[in-house]
């Protein structure tokens, strides 16, 4: 079964939650959770080094304020030093589940990857989709673009919009 299961994790922004993804991984739980990321598959030892809970409070170029809860995983790309296969899908949440014992996790916090190996600097994904198979669950992670986010929100409302363009003229922005 190849099934795309990325409308159940992922809201109408475009970002992942963290507790959409917990209960699409729910199913699954006895099935490896392989991530693809920047074109390559990570390998098999990958470890969550750090996982952050994070509330964010911010004011754009156009002078919008916006705020949300953010939860970043950090994960470095590793090869498996004692044979073991991948993470299973259950393991990564009992991970979760260990941290949000200790520390506040959301379940509608925007959730965020950090990934990379030791020799090479992190990057930064966003979940693109969750893709169940029959032997295997990927997790498919997208580079996060930068943003202007009023131009974002114009182009999303007239297509074509030039930037800032639903903005009075005295606006900072772009």
């Amino acid at each position: 079964m190849n099934v795309n299961a990325s409308l159940s994790a992922i809201d109408s922004q475009g970002d992942a939650l963290l507790g959409a993804l917990l209960d699409s991984l729910e199913p699954h739980a006895s099935k490896p959770l392989v991530l693809e990321y920047a074109e390559r598959t990570i390998q098999p030892g990958y470890h969550v080094t750090e996982i952050k809970a994070g509330s964010f409070v911010t004011l754009d170029c156009g002078g919008n304020p916006d705020r949300w809860q953010e939860t970043i995983l950090q994960v470095e790309d590793q090869p498996s030093r004692d044979g073991h296969g991948y993470m299973l899908a259950g393991k990564f949440r009992a991970i979760l589940d260990q941290v949000a014992a200790r520390i506040a996790l959301a379940a509608e916090a925007r959730l965020t990857f950090e990934v990379g190996t030791s020799g090479e600097a992190m990057r930064v994904f966003d979940v693109a989709a969750i893709q169940p198979q029959a032997d295997r669950v990927i997790l498919r992670l997208e580079a996060r673009s930068a943003i202007c986010k009023p131009r974002h929100r114009a182009a999303q409302q007239t297509a074509g919009a030039a930037c800032c363009s639903t903005l009075p003229s005295n606006a900072n922005c772009c």
